[in-house]
C-alpha cells in the first residue's frame, strides 16, 4: 500500500465558510481520508491534514490549492504567522510504500500543474529545492506577501515553476516535499522545568552554549555563543512544566525518526534522568506517527530480550507501547495514533470477518470471494505456520546453530503473512472491478471503446493479482521446507501443513490466471503471463513434492 501524508496551510482561520469550501473539495477526492483541520484566529490561518494515494494527494492537493486561489484574498489578510500566499505551504510527507524521491517528484507535479493552470508563482522547498538556498522555508518567506513584487524583480528569486508576476489576490505558493515529523514528548518523575530543559540541551541537535569553568558562556568574535552540539541529529528539544499533568517533560520534534529513531532517544533520556537523580516514567505522543517507528521501536526492545522479532505487527506495536510507556499519561489507541490506520485502502475488508463469518460469506451465491481470495489465505496461513515453527525453535536448547536463521525465518514469514492476507481483499476488489466494467454501457461507439478498454485494464488486474499470490506461494513453499529441515522436530508436522497450504496457493492462484487469460484481448501480455505461470506453478508442484517426501521420512 502507497501511501503520502499533504499538510497544505492556508491563509485564512476565522472564516469557516471559506475554509470549508476548500476542505470539502479534499474530501471530493477518491483515495483520500482527510485527517485533521486546525484554523487558528490569531494566526489567521488553517493546517489541514491529509493522506492517500499518491495520485489522491496530488490531485486534492491540487484542487486544494485551486478553490484557495478563488475564494481567498491576499490583499485583505492579516494575521500573526508569516505567509507568502493563499495557500502558503504545500509540502508532502512519504507515509509507507513511496520514498523521497517519489515525494519530490509529486511536489514538482504539483508545483508545475499550479503554476500552468493557475498561474501561481510556485517556489519548491526541503528536499524538492532546486536551490541549496530554498531547503529553508523561512528562507523564501522572507519579506512575506508584502514583499513579493519586490521579491520578483530579483532573477536570483524568480519562482521555480511560473511567471515573476506579482498576483496581489493569490501571492505565491511554497511547495515541497519533507520527512514525517513526531512530536512527542518524555516524562519525568520531577516538576522542575530546569532538570527536563538540561536534558533536553544535550539530547537535540542544535546542543547548548559552551562554558568555560565558571560557567560563563564562551563567544566567538562576532560576539555568539559557541554551541556544544547534542547527541541526536534531527532532533529538536526544550523542556517544560505541564501543570495539568504536575510534572516536567521533555518536548521533542523528530524531524527525520529514521536518522534518530524515538526509542534510542526515549533510551538515552533514561541514562540522563539517572544521572539527575530521576526517572524517565514514560512518553506522550502529540498527534499521529508511522507505524514504522512503532515497528522499529518494538524490534529494538524485543531484541534487547534476546526474543524473536517475527511476530505480527500487532504484537510489535504493543511491544513499543509498553516500553516507551505511552500509556503514562493517557491510553495509546493505536487505531487513532497510527498515521496508516487512519486510512483504509479497502472498505468491508474481508479480514475484518471472523472465521466463520469468512466461511458464511465464502459459501453464498455470490462470485467473490472465491477461489482467488481463497488461496490468498492458503497462503496466508502457510506463512503463519512457518513463523510458529521458527518462533518454537528460538531458544530451543539443541537448536543453538539454527538461531540466526529461524530468527530470520520468522520475520520473513510475517512479511509474506501480511502480503497474502492483503490479497485476500485485492482479488475480491479486482473481481468486482471486472463485473463493474462488464456493466459499462455500450450503445455509442464511444462507449463500446471505453467499455473494452475498462474489461481489459480490469481483466488484467484480476490477473496479476493471483500471479502476485503464485509468486509468494513459491517463497512460502521455500521457507516451509528450510523450517522443516532446520525447525523444531516436535514441529514437524506443522511444516508440513505450511508446505501443503502452501502447495494449495499456488495451484489455486494458478487456477484463477488460467480462467483469466482467454478474455484478454493483450497478446503479448497474455503469452507472457502464462508461460511465467506454468513455469512458477511446476516450480511449486517440485517443491512441495520434495517437501512431503521429507516430512514423510522423518515422521516414520
Amino acid at each position: 500500500m502507497k501511501l503520502v501524508e499533504c499538510i497544505p496551510n492556508f491563509s485564512e482561520g476565522r472564516d469557516r465558510e471559506k475554509i470549508n469550501a476548500i476542505t470539502k473539495e479534499i474530501e471530493s477526492t477518491p483515495q483520500i481520508t482527510l485527517l485533521d483541520v486546525d484554523p487558528g484566529e490569531s494566526t489567521n490561518r488553517t493546517v489541514v491534514t491529509l493522506i492517500g494515494t499518491p495520485d489522491g494527494v496530488k490531485e486534492a492537493a491540487f484542487k486544494a490549492i485551486k478553490k484557495a486561489s478563488e475564494v481567498l484574498d491576499m490583499s485583505k489578510h492579516t494575521g500573526a504567522h508569516s505567509r507568502i500566499g493563499a495557500t502558503d505551504v504545500c509540502p508532502f510527507v512519504p507515509v509507507a510504500g513511496v520514498t523521497m524521491e517519489d515525494c519530490v517528484q509529486i511536489a514538482k507535479e504539483v508545483g508545475e500543474r499550479v503554476a500552468r493552470e493557475l498561474n501561481i508563482p510556485v517556489y519548491l522547498y526541503e528536499e524538492a529545492a532546486q536551490k541549496p538556498e530554498r531547503r529553508n522555508l523561512a528562507t523564501i518567506r522572507k519579506g512575506e506577501y508584502e514583499g513579493l513584487a519586490e521579491k520578483f524583480k530579483d532573477p536570483e528569486w524568480a519562482p521555480d515553476y511560473g511567471k515573476p508576476e506579482f498576483n496581489p489576490k493569490v501571492g505565491a505558493t511554497v511547495i515541497g516535499a519533507r520527512e514525517f515529523l513526531i512530536a512527542y514528548n518524555i516524562n519525568l518523575n520531577t516538576r522542575d522545568r530546569k532538570l527536563s530543559h538540561d536534558i533536553a540541551l544535550t539530547i537535540r541537535e542544535r546542543g547548548r552554549a559552551k562554558k568555560d569553568k565558571n560557567g560563563k558562556i564562551i563567544r566567538d568574535s562576532d560576539g555568539k555563543a559557541i554551541k556544544v552540539p547534542g547527541k541526536f541529529k534531527e532532533v529538536k528539544a526544550v523542556g517544560w512544566y505541564i501543570e495539568d499533568y504536575g510534572i516536567a517533560q521533555i518536548s521533542i520534534n523528530f524531524t527525520n525518526y529514521k536518522i534518530s529513531p524515538p526509542h534510542v532517544v526515549f533510551d538515552e533520556v533514561r541514562k540522563q534522568a539517572e544521572k539527575l537523580g530521576l526517572r524517565a516514567t514514560g512518553c506522550e505522543l502529540v498527534g499521529l506517527i508511522p507505524k514504522e517507528a512503532m515497528l522499529m521501536a518494538g524490534r529494538y526492545y524485543l531484541e534487547k530480550q534476546g526474543k524473536s522479532t517475527g511476530v505480527p505487527e500487532e504484537e510489535l506495536i504493543k511491544t513499543a507501547v509498553l516500553s516507551l510507556g505511552l500509556n503514562d499519561v493517557s491510553p495509546f489507541e493505536a487505531e487513532k495514533k497510527i498515521i496508516e490506520y487512519q486510512f483504509k485502502e479497502v472498505e468491508n475488508s474481508l479480514l475484518d470477518l471472523n472465521l466463520r463469518e469468512f466461511a458464511n460469506e465464502l459459501s453464498m451465491d455470490s462470485p467473490a470471494p472465491g477461489g482467488g481470495s481463497t488461496a490468498a489465505l492458503s497462503g496466508a496461513l502457510s506463512a503463519s505456520l512457518s513463523s510458529m515453527v521458527s518462533n518454537l525453535t528460538v531458544g530451543k536448547k539443541g537448536y543453538e546453530d539454527a538461531q540466526k536463521d529461524m530468527k530470520k525465518f520468522a520475520v520473513t514469514a510475517q512479511s509474506l503473512k501480511d502480503e497474502f492476507l492483503r490479497a485476500v481483499d485485492l482479488d475480491t476488489i479486482a473481481f468486482n472491478k471486472v463485473m463493474v466494467a462488464f456493466k459499462l454501457p455500450k450503445k455509442t461507439d464511444e462507449q463500446k471503446e471505453e467499455k473494452a478498454r475498462a474489461v481489459e485494464e480490469a481483466s488484467q488486474e484480476a490477473t496479476l493479482v493471483p500471479m502476485g499470490v503464485l509468486e509468494k506461494s513459491i517463497e512460502a513453499l521455500k521457507l516451509a521446507k528450510e523450517v522443516a529441515l532446520k525447525g523444531n522436530k516436535n514441529s514437524l508436522s506443522d511444516a508440513g501443513v505450511a508446505g501443503l497450504t502452501a502447495r494449495a496457493a499456488a495451484e489455486g492462484a494458478y487456477y484463477n490466471i488460467k480462467i483469466n487469460l482467454p478474455g484478454l484481448e493483450d497478446v503479448d501480455f497474455k503469452s507472457k503471463i502464462n508461460k511465467q505461470a506454468t513455469t512458477l506453478v511446476k516450480k511449486a508442484v517440485q517443491l512441495g513434492d520434495e517437501l512431503r517426501e521429507t516430512i514423510e521420512k522423518e515422521l516414520k
